[in-house]
């Protein structure tokens, strides 16, 4: 029963993804759902895109197993991280009327640095979207009791995200997420009303948890643990602003103002939800020590599925399962979705730039394929945890595209220039130390002294601080490169294609007609 139930979510959940294509008819409506989405809508698809496998599996694991200092990235960065965008970002990023990030750092800067940060935005969902895959590859294989192997689980379920998510885009994705959100909520609120039966109360986990010390939040006052908790923090909260998912959630609102709204309501909601599997993981432990002790030190990510398979009753299973797939699917299809947009938009449009808008769809459809076909392999053969995965994502992004993101909207001087010396020189330092560090966790008597400092600082804290001296440095001293685009051409710019896509609009429509 429980698998027919799977199987008849996944067919109505196609379907929806499918029918919702039907509407889709230009590169725009792809891309950012034709900017027409409600407030709900943007809420909904900001807080489906972020509650996904590391949510439920990582977060509640590490939870367990560290308690709220473990998870310091995820949730509390990665609130912190759409609550930024949303209030500092949004309005001056949906006023330009953009498909991509990479348009924008080509409107400010040009195309090299539009280039240089669209593969740094593009590499970084490597780790996010293979976090998902391995995570429906994990369900399948619990739900089906081991008869499904993960492998098989994960290629069939990139198969299944695949098919809606290739036709729709971005408009099949908003609206299965908010679809979705109303399952992911109610029913992991009701599998928690029901571990909290098995449990004595909820106030009975809480106070074992705070004894246990899993409620202490800030680290002792040691230096360089301080500066792991702080790095660990800030690489999500602000690796993650120069994210394409996150830009398309902004742009694919009514307005400005909904952009603002529906990324903090997203967020404010994401942070508060996330503590329910954390509860649920966490009450596994009361409830069967021996057993979910022994799955935290075999394989963590287990312990939810377990728990809800040995000790709920069959309709609970169901709807904590529908659950789970309506968090990992929704979560999966917005992050294989950006960063084929985005390699589509800043990478190859630019060397075919006369290709029209039809042939620009086809293109970012067949980008989602091949995407997907390389997320597929990394994820068959990674052996790192979900949560790692997802965590490690924004090193990249945080060291190579934060800085020209922020000082490009925030600081006039800056120049291209400036912006290369922050890519270049916040991604070199960045890989130059995680090198150095994983030869000295090799043999650690070898350079030592060259990586001691290394050892104690994030890598990608060090990317970021180099990644902010060469923006300033490169911007203040003389300019050896071209000076940015003027703020008038930029307008220019932007009319002309509001233009051209106005034109394309009537056209659909009269041939709707």
């Amino acid at each position: 029963m429980l698998i027919w139930f799977v199987v008849l979510y996944l067919m109505l959940s196609i379907g929806i993804g499918l029918y919702v294509a039907t509407r889709v008819h230009s590169a725009k409506d792809f891309a950012v759902a034709g900017r027409h989405l409600p407030l709900p809508v943007v809420t909904a698809t900001v807080f489906t895109t972020w509650f996904g496998a590391e949510a439920v599996f990582g977060v509640s694991a590490t939870f367990v197993k560290e308690g709220l200092r473990g998870v310091v990235a995820d949730p509390f960065g990665s609130s912190l991280c759409l609550i930024i965008a949303g209030i500092f970002f949004a309005k001056k990023l949906y006023k330009l009327n953009i498909l991509t990030l990479g348009d924008y750092f080509r409107m400010r800067y040009n195309r090299t640095v539009e280039v240089l940060t669209t593969l740094c935005i593009v590499a970084s969902y490597l780790g996010w979207v293979s976090a998902q895959i391995k995570a429906l590859g994990l369900v399948f294989n619990v739900v089906t009791g081991g008869y499904v192997s993960q492998t098989a689980g994960m290629i069939l379920g990139a198969a299944i995200v695949l098919t809606y998510t290739t036709f729709g885009g971005m408009l099949s994705v908003a609206i299965l997420d908010f679809v979705q959100m109303g399952v992911i909520m109610g029913g992991m609120l009701y599998i928690g009303y029901i571990v909290s039966g098995l449990t004595g109360g909820v106030d009975v986990v809480i106070n074992h948890a705070a004894t246990a010390g899993k409620l202490d939040f800030f680290p002792p006052p040691d230096p360089w643990q301080w500066l792991t908790f702080l790095g660990a923090w800030m690489t999500m909260m602000l690796g993650s602003i120069p994210q394409q998912d996150v830009f398309q959630r902004i742009t694919s609102a009514k307005s400005a103002r909904i952009a603002i709204w529906g990324s903090v309501l997203g967020a404010s909601i994401y942070f508060c939800f996330t503590f329910v599997p954390m509860f649920i993981a966490y009450s596994a432990t009361l409830i069967d020590p021996e057993l979910f002790n022994g799955l935290m030190k075999t394989d963590s990510q287990l312990v939810l599925p377990t728990l809800v398979l040995q000790h709920t009753p069959l309709f609970a299973q169901a709807i904590f399962f529908g659950a789970v797939l309506s968090a990992i699917m929704s979560c999966s299809s917005a992050t294989l979705l950006a960063p084929s947009v985005a390699f589509s938009e800043n990478i190859v449009r630019g060397f075919f730039p006369g290709m029209g808008d039809h042939q620009f769809l086809q293109v970012m459809r067949g980008s989602i394929v091949v995407f997907a076909g390389i997320v597929l392999g990394f994820a068959l053969y990674s052996n790192a945890s979900i949560f790692k995965m997802v965590e490690n994502a924004y090193k990249i992004t945080l060291a190579g595209a934060f800085v020209p993101l922020f000082f490009g909207a925030f600081w006039k001087r800056a120049t291209i220039q400036g912006a290369l010396a922050a890519i270049i020189g916040g991604l070199s330092s960045w890989i130059l130390i995680e090198v150095l560090v994983s030869k000295a966790d090799q043999a650690q008597e070898y350079a030592y002294a060259l990586v001691g400092a290394g050892q104690a600082v994030p890598p990608q804290l060090i990317g970021l601080g180099v990644s902010i001296i060469g923006m300033i440095a490169g911007s203040l001293l003389p300019q050896w490169v071209g000076r940015p685009t003027a703020h008038e051409d930029i307008h220019a710019a932007l009319h002309h294609r509001a233009a051209a896509e106005t034109h394309h609009a009537e056209t659909v429509h009269r041939h709707e007609s």
